[in-house]
């Protein structure tokens, strides 16, 4: 018997009770209320109705201790803010939702001022700025210290329950959505604890709905998220059908107060704006272990510190770590971290004067409800917002204190969205799909398997036996009665399939996703999302490229490649893995240092030497590819050309750091395919007059046999065979399996009879069998001339022959003259000295 499916729809009885409203907004952190208010003010007679689980604050953002990233400082530029978040990410945020990000944030936060909330300010009255890892520049701003969320999420409470249009309704768990008879989104079915009848279950009727149900955490053991966290949205929008995005992206914060081997649920968090204020990590012998793993030591993205402290843990034998911040003292702690240093001597640890234990926990979910700049999911009149949505801004590893700012921008453009359309619900449709439930007794154990399984660390074995508890977990011997915990449990579980099934798909190591049997990021293969839904049969998975910058290729370029054979997915593809050895996920670091973001510069490509050219196109491409297409170039001459010594092949120009940054991968192909084409031209050269061609072999580099062939072309000379299944080549060792070359060609002749037939000999008498065998063309390998000349005697013209082995440019003439078709030379593709070219930036 198949094992049960995953709830379609959660089991519960028929609402008792409908309310209306215009929108109705699942969750009160910041972006549930960011998304109320902005509506308020832009629809004059709104009628909003915000549902919350539990109370008003007992979300995720009052939890929020380091603040939130703006780019305030005249000094700061929503370039590097971009910069940073992107190089976080690791190659996987979306550019054009970062760019909304760090463009709109600033006026974004502003409005959060507007709305009441206090942030710290020094003496003259300007807002305080700090620093977290993956921070360039000081851009976080904070409140009370270290309790930015519980200013913030006092202020919008404060904001929401002054505004008499918009409803509030707590201690309601939602449970599914409605959809009218389009499949548009026009309400949910929601639990209200305590209120109405027993059951309390009603329903909301409006016409959009919008989720910022906050987080899923509470699916590990021990995480920093409050017990409400259990994944409600996320496991909703895939009951309704809507596409969920880079799950297996969590974050686990790496300064956790470790409160003991056994301790489960919601754990203290320690800030990261403590390290930002100079603490560092120490492990159990006191020694320091982050300046040697990244350049920005303890201040480097969380998931590499996250992952250097669970190595620095399995290495010791320790079950923690230790942030050190005893040199703060204790005025320091009381004023600058007061929630953190009151947490700490709760739990009997003076800061001041010990070093706080700390380990890993799960902490925030990058992935999500795969939305659009505008917060719409792939159902109609569904949006999502805040932690619940995967906007891209993110990638594969949120920037520190950028979470709560992406909760300030998308509601306000959820908020305008929604107000440009004002759409009325429509009647909702049956939903004859079964509805089940998961025993709430799996909870604990569903968890425990996460921690272990699909943790800071995974594997494939790991990821295996996790997905295989979780299809167990299904099973319940019991009738399980429609409550809260057992709402919450299927939503658990539905989230945590889904999870381990991306882990377990995406065999690489990226962000905050770590393969122990993947250990390499995988730019070729995996530079993409991966997309999952929810039917009757069960999950189906997606992968979706993630930003296809083959768009960015100019359509000149695009259409020089075809026309030379080549591939523009192909192309792309060598582009991915030539930028994944040369620009590693911290970007080039020399030119972010030295370079203004804003810094624009023309170069020109120069030859220092003599040669034919080969290649232009292909790097023209790159730099276009490498910079999203903020490099242009114009090329001045064309592959195939003679040039001279300081003749100018291309001028390119664009951002300066963009530039510098490409240069070598883009030089690299560029000098190497011309040192190809050059060295060919010379053996073309060298047999002008004659009626042989030089053409290359199969002696080519690994992914570039293509693009190396081209350069070839390029210079003259023709290709022989792309690969060992466009031909039958018999070479010496198949003639011994054969037992001779007859009886080799016979062998390929029965098995292959509509391929063409070539045989490698290195004697007369086999030359002779294998003409009289028929054999299309003939391989003379390390023939003399005598010989030679004796088997274009002997063939008249029934086969092409190829003169190959030992061959030099000084004899290339002789051996021409012969009368053979064509000389192989292995050494144009696999040995060419590359020609010398440079990138010279112009002054000024």
């Amino acid at each position: 018997m198949s094992a049960p499916t995953l709830p379609l729809r959660l089991t519960a009885q028929p609402p008792g009770w409908t309310v209306s409203a215009e929108i109705v907004v699942v969750g009160s952190g910041i972006a549930g209320l960011t998304v109320a208010l902005r509506y308020a003010e832009l629809v004059p007679d709104a009628d909003v109705l915000v549902v919350t689980k539990d109370e008003l604050c007992a979300g995720s953002t009052r939890w929020a201790q380091g603040g939130i990233a703006a780019v305030l400082d005249p000094g700061d530029t929503p370039g590097e803010h971009l910069s940073d978040t992107m190089t976080a990410g690791a190659d996987l945020c979306d550019e054009e939702a970062v760019r909304v990000l760090v463009t709109e944030g600033p006026d974004a936060l502003r409005r959060l001022i507007d709305r009441g909330a206090r942030f710290d300010r020094d003496e003259r009255g300007e807002l305080q700025l700090t620093r977290e890892g993956g921070h360039r520049r000081d851009r976080i701003v904070h409140a009370g210290g270290d309790a930015t969320g519980a200013e913030v999420q006092r202020a919008l409470i404060e904001a929401a329950q002054a505004e008499p249009r918009i409803r509030i309704i707590e201690h309601a768990l939602v449970l599914d959505l409605l959809k009218d008879s389009s499949g548009t989104a026009c309400g949910i079915t929601l639990h209200v604890m305590g209120e109405g009848s027993e059951d309390g279950v009603g329903a909301v009727r409006a016409g959009a709905v919008v989720l910022a149900t906050g987080g899923m955490g509470q699916v590990y053991a021990a995480t920093t998220n409050p017990a409400v966290s259990t994944g409600d949205g996320v496991a909703l929008a895939l009951r309704a059908g809507a596409v969920v995005r880079d799950l297996e992206f969590v974050q686990f914060h790496p300064t956790v107060l470790w409160l003991g081997q056994d301790a489960t649920g919601q754990q203290p968090l320690i800030s990261e704006a403590v390290r930002g204020e100079g603490a560092v990590l120490i492990d159990s012998h006191g020694e320091r272990f982050m300046a040697g793993v990244h350049e920005l030591a303890d201040l480097a993205p969380r998931d590499i510190v996250a992952k250097a402290i669970t190595r620095r843990m399995h290495e010791t034998g320790a079950e923690h770590v230790y942030l050190d911040g005893r040199h703060f003292g204790e005025a320091k702690w009381r004023s600058r971290f007061p929630t953190i240093h009151a947490v700490c001597r709760e739990h009997g640890i003076d800061p001041a004067t010990e070093p706080i234990p700390v380990a890993p926990a799960a902490h925030y979910a990058s992935g999500g409800v795969r939305t659009d700049l505008h917060g719409r999911t792939s159902v109609p009149g569904l949006y999502a917002c805040g932690e619940v949505a995967c906007t891209g801004v993110h990638g594969a590893n949120r920037l520190a204190s950028n979470s709560l700012l992406e909760g300030l921008v998308f509601a306000d453009r959820i908020a305008a969205d929604i107000a440009a359309v004002r759409r009325g619900p429509g009647d909702p449709a049956p939903d004859e799909r079964p509805s089940s439930l998961v025993d709430p007794r799996t909870r604990p154990r569903v968890q425990a398997h996460m921690s272990r399984g699909a943790g800071v660390l995974r594997s494939g074995q790991s990821l295996s036996e996790v997905r295989a508890a979780l299809v167990g977990a299904r099973w319940t011997p019991v009738a399980v009665e429609p409550r809260t915990e057992s709402w919450e449990a299927s939503n658990l579980l539905t989230v945590a399939t889904v999870l381990a099934a991306a882990a377990g798909a995406r065999e690489e190591t990226r962000g905050s996703h770590w393969r122990e049997d993947y250990r390499e990021r995988d730019n070729v293969r995996w530079r993409g999302h991966l997309d999952v839904s929810l039917t009757e049969e069960g999950l189906t998975m997606e992968y979706v490229r993630s930003d296809d910058r083959s768009t960015v290729l100019p359509e000149r370029v695009q259409a020089d490649l075809v026309a030379a054979g080549l591939s523009p997915d192909a192309v792309t593809a060598v582009y991915d893995a030539a930028l994944r050895e040369d620009v590693w996920a911290d970007g080039d670091v020399t030119s972010a240092a030295t370079i203004a973001e804003d810094a624009v510069a023309v170069a020109d490509v120069v030859a220092r030497a003599s040669g034919v050219v080969a290649g232009l196109a292909l790097a023209e491409g790159l730099f276009a590819y490498s910079s999203h297409g903020r490099l242009t170039a114009e090329r001045h001459v064309k592959d195939g050309e003679q040039v001279e010594r300081g003749d100018i092949l291309m001028t390119v120009t664009g951002p300066a750091r963009d530039l510098l940054t490409a240069e070598r991968t883009a030089l690299n192909l560029l000098t190497h395919l011309s040192g190809i084409a050059t060295l060919t031209a010379r053996w073309v050269t060298a047999l002008s007059g004659t009626d042989a061609r030089v053409r290359d072999s199969r002696k080519t580099h690994a992914g570039l046999r293509a693009l190396e062939k081209y350069a070839v072309r390029a210079g003259g000379g023709a290709n022989h065979r792309m690969s060992l299944s466009d031909a039958a080549l018999i070479k010496d060792n198949h003639v011994v399996a054969a037992g001779g070359v007859a009886e080799a060609y016979r062998a390929v002749r029965r098995a292959y009879p509509d391929l063409p037939v070539e045989v490698e000999v290195d004697r007369l008498d086999q030359f002779e069998v294998a003409l009289a065998e028929g054999a299309d063309e003939i391989l003379l390998d390390n023939f003399t001339l005598d010989d030679m000349a004796r088997a274009v005697q002997l063939n008249q013209g029934r086969a092409k022959l190829e003169a190959s082995g030992g061959l030099t440019l000084d004899m290339a003439r002789e051996v021409a003259l012969t009368g053979v078709d064509y000389l192989a030379v292995g050494a144009l593709t696999h040995s060419a000295p590359a020609l010398d070219i440079a990138l010279d930036l112009r002054e000024g």
